[in-house]
């Protein structure tokens, strides 16, 4: 993939260990600037807290720090969550979904995940919907 000049590049002489395990790397699927969603949940309620950005630098600070990196693609630069706001996320467990283009960060945390200040980035309002059930027909949803 060639360079994004918006996105930060390790140094060539980079040591090794502090790259992201190769095969990780290998099986990840990013979009064209070298991103993918990262879905925070609380790992003992399953709530979904947010959705951020990761490259595989701050995939690499997540699993080694215990903390979430992610990319700001607004500020273009790496954030810890809750390192300014004291808003944590405690990393519990990192999973790749089944086509590895999305990771799951199972957390614990600490204060609101939003940056509006609410307990998730899913608290401004539901949408309207129809509801299904199993055993519904489709049709009976359109009339």
């Amino acid at each position: 993939m060639p360079a994004d000049p918006d996105f930060p590049q390790r140094a060539a002489g980079s040591p090794a260990a502090l790259a992201l395990d190769p095969a990780i790397a290998a099986r990840l699927k990013r979009d064209e600037h070298g991103l993918f969603p990262a879905v925070a949940q609380q790992h003992d309620t399953g709530e979904v807290l947010m959705v951020g950005w990761m490259d595989d630098e701050a995939l690499r600070r997540t699993l080694t720090t215990g903390r979430c990196t992610y990319w700001s693609r607004s500020r273009k630069e790496y954030w810890v969550k809750g390192e300014t706001s004291g808003h944590q996320q405690w990393v519990k467990s990192v999973a790749l979904d089944c086509d590895a283009d999305t990771v799951l960060v199972k957390v614990d945390q600490i204060g609101a995940a939003c940056h509006t200040g609410d307990r998730t980035c899913f608290d401004a309002g539901q949408l309207d919907a129809v509801v299904g059930s199993q055993g519904a027909s489709p049709a009976a949803a359109t009339t």
